[in-house]
């Protein structure tokens, strides 16, 4: 194992929605497994679940986390000042999604 990946605060209905978090564990950073399991749950969220929308709250300077993201097809949609309670503190976060798209590449699949 490398990490942990998960799918939370998940909506259907209208919305079909769903949060993503994730960390990897000491010593796999910059592996490349965090970036293929990433894009396994996003296809698994969009073909199986049939999700519309992932988002990824993400502190700005976590540049690691960023590039994840980015590199799996994610968009900045915003910032949340405030957002979450980490170590005593509220922190800043930054908004990043990605959303299905119908007859489009469906996201998480790469290209062959």
């Amino acid at each position: 194992m490398a990490g942990v990946i998960n799918l939370t605060h998940i909506v259907l209905g209208s919305f079909r929605s769903g949060y993503l978090g994730y960390y990897a564990f000491a010593g796999h950073e910059r592996s490349g497994f965090m970036r293929e399991g990433l894009d396994e749950v996003v296809r698994f969220a969009f073909l199986t679940m049939k999700l519309h929308r992932l988002e990824a709250n993400i502190q700005p300077n976590n540049r690691a986390s960023i590039a994840l993201v980015k590199a799996c097809g994610f968009s900045k949609e915003g910032f949340s000042p405030g957002y979450l309670k980490i170590g005593g503190r509220w922190r800043d976060h930054e908004r990043w999604a990605i959303v299905a798209k119908p007859g489009a590449r469906r996201a998480g699949q790469r290209k062959t």
